[in-house]
């Protein structure tokens, strides 16, 4: 009987050791890539299924752009719960069930050092301890911008714009919707990416600054994974000039304007040449001279200015009250920057050769 005891023994141990091996195989620890938006929410599923084993422990392994070795950080334990290691870090929760074999962590306000490999390990008895790697792709949405080169009236192609995607990751697209500007102008995208896996991508809009281009609304479109949506940015093309001929005109008897084309929109300044503007006598305002008063304290020569950040023009106005009547005399002159031209005028009305006077 002694001698049949240790070979029952070993059949013992063999069959048991079949059943556990049996078992290992069929237990299974489930897991999955995870992508995540920068600063939304990870979860980093793991669970271990078909198993009768004990769970004594669950640890949680990172590698990342911010921890590149791969070091424990977090365990759970049925009596401890979940415990850092290495330092604490609360955008971490533990959202799984420990009776129930799942190791599932909540990862809070996800940032681009917390990409890349993560582990889950179960110790089990007897079987020992079972893992799985859980990849973490963040998706990083582009800063993006137009910005206005400011260009100036010419015949040369220059820069209008830049469309700019930002540290983007995957890099963006970006491109321009110029509608019915057609072959008017043309565009470049350059790519640039950096060390932490984000791309900035820039297109440039080229084309002649004329007048009729002035003005258009064309729009620059980025698009790209990490976007839910497309992102549209409205843009005009705006063509810097300075003051074109500058018009004087009457709106009614006493009451005048100065009209001219600028981009920006020019700024007005009237002045009255050799004297002091009357303010009891005559109201400006911006482009509008009116005078309030028909008297001779008005006779005189007006000047409009009209300027912006890219030059001025001006216009001249002769304002003459006839005397004995209520009634007004102008002439209107267009000076273009030459003070000889405003010279001559006086010299004219001065001599008797210019004088225009409305009958009472």
């Amino acid at each position: 009987m002694q001698r049949y005891f240790p070979l029952i023994t070993c059949r013992l141990l063999l069959i048991s050791a079949l059943l556990f091996a049996r078992e290992a195989d069929a237990l299974k620890v489930l897991g999955g890539s995870v992508t995540a938006v920068q600063g939304g929410t990870a979860i980093l599923p793991c669970h271990v299924i078909d198993t009768n084993d004990d769970l004594t422990q669950i640890t949680w392994q990172r590698k990342t752009r911010k921890n590149p070795h791969n070091d424990n950080f977090i365990t759970i334990q049925p009596r401890n719960g979940l415990q850092f290691v290495n330092g604490r870090d609360d955008r971490f929760k533990y959202v799984g069930n420990f009776n129930n074999n799942n190791g599932t962590l909540q990862l809070s306000n996800v940032a681009l050092k917390d990409e890349g490999s993560y582990t889950c390990i179960f110790t089990l008895f007897p079987s020992g301890n079972q893992k799985i790697e859980i990849p973490l792709n963040l998706l990083v949405p582009p800063f993006t911008s137009v910005m206005d080169n400011l260009p100036t009236l010419g015949t040369e192609e220059v820069l209008f714009a830049t469309c700019t995607a930002a540290g983007s990751k995957p890099p963006a697209e970006v491109r321009w919707l110029t509608d019915a500007l057609g072959d008017k102008v043309r565009t470049t995208t350059n790519s640039t990416q950096y060390d932490n896996g984000t791309t900035t991508t820039v297109s440039s809009l080229f084309g002649v600054p004329t007048r009729e281009i002035n003005g258009h609304q064309i729009q620059c479109v980025i698009s790209g994974d990490s976007l839910s949506a497309e992102e549209t940015l409205a843009f005009t093309i705006q063509v810097y000039f300075s003051p074109t001929e500058v018009k004087i005109s009457a709106i009614s008897e006493d009451s005048f304007e100065c009209v001219t084309e600028a981009n920006p929109n020019a700024k007005f300044t009237w002045i009255r040449s050799g004297q002091s503007l009357l303010e009891s006598a005559v109201k400006v305002d911006g482009a509008n001279l009116q005078l309030l008063s028909l008297t001779s304290d008005l006779n005189g020569l007006y000047q409009c200015e009209a300027s912006n950040a890219y030059g001025s023009k001006h216009g001249q106005l002769y304002v003459h009250v006839t005397s004995g009547t209520s009634r007004v005399a102008w002439a209107l002159f267009l000076v273009l920057l030459s003070l000889n031209v405003g010279a001559a005028a006086w010299y004219f009305y001065k001599s008797g050769r210019f004088k225009r006077y409305f009958e009472q």
